[in-house]
Formats: C-alpha cells, sequence, structure tokens
C-alpha cells in the first residue's frame, strides 16, 4: 500500500467514486477555484468540471440542505464543509432533514 497524506487519500476516493458513476458530484465553499481550504479537491474541476465540482455560497445550512435535495432526487452528493464547527451550523438539515427523510416518505425516498 501507498504512503500518502491524508488529503490525498481523500482526493483519490474522491476521484475513484466520480470516475465509478456519473451521478456523484461534490459542492462546497471554495472547493474549485482554491481546491478546498486543506487542497483535498486539488485537480478535481479542472478534471470533472463545474457541473461536478460546485463551489457553493458560504451557507453551510444551505449547502448541506441542497446536497440532501440532491439525494433526494437520486444524485450522489459529497458535500464538503470546512470543519466541524461549520458543519454545527447545519445541524438542522442533518438531523431533522436528512435522518429521517427516509421515514417522512415511508420508505420511499433514499438519502
Amino acid at each position: 500500500m501507498a504512503t500518502m497524506r491524508y488529503r490525498e487519500a481523500l482526493n483519490q476516493a474522491l476521484r475513484e467514486e466520480m470516475d465509478a458513476d456519473d451521478r456523484v458530484f461534490i459542492m462546497g465553499e471554495d472547493i474549485g477555484v482554491f481546491n478546498g481550504a486543506f487542497k483535498v479537491t486539488e485537480g478535481l474541476l479542472d478534471d470533472y468540471g463545474e457541473k461536478r465540482v460546485r463551489d457553493t455560497p458560504i451557507s453551510e445550512n444551505t449547502i448541506v440542505g441542497a446536497g440532501v435535495g440532491a439525494a433526494m432526487a437520486g444524485l450522489r452528493p459529497i458535500v464538503e464543509i470546512m470543519t466541524i464547527n461549520f458543519a454545527l451550523l447545519a445541524m438542522d438539515q442533518i438531523i431533522n432533514c436528512a435522518a429521517s427523510i427516509h421515514y417522512m416518505f415511508g420508505g420511499q425516498v433514499r438519502v
């Protein structure tokens, strides 16, 4: 097994999933042009384009909510939030939406 940095392993995993399924896309703050705060998404915009690597405004709750909606529509979003303290701003979407949608729709919708 190759030795690599954690961010390089994440980048490789993102590429593997994006290559395997055209429904997979990634969205988050500064992940495209600036390659993410920790450079995890380095090169993805060039390789996969703007439709699959989407820079978003600074609104964690909205980013996660859009990811939930995309999953409900059959896409496979990867939502990138810079740090846990910012992810806490999206807890309503994570707990009250993403975690309960399967039950709210009688098992007919997967997230």
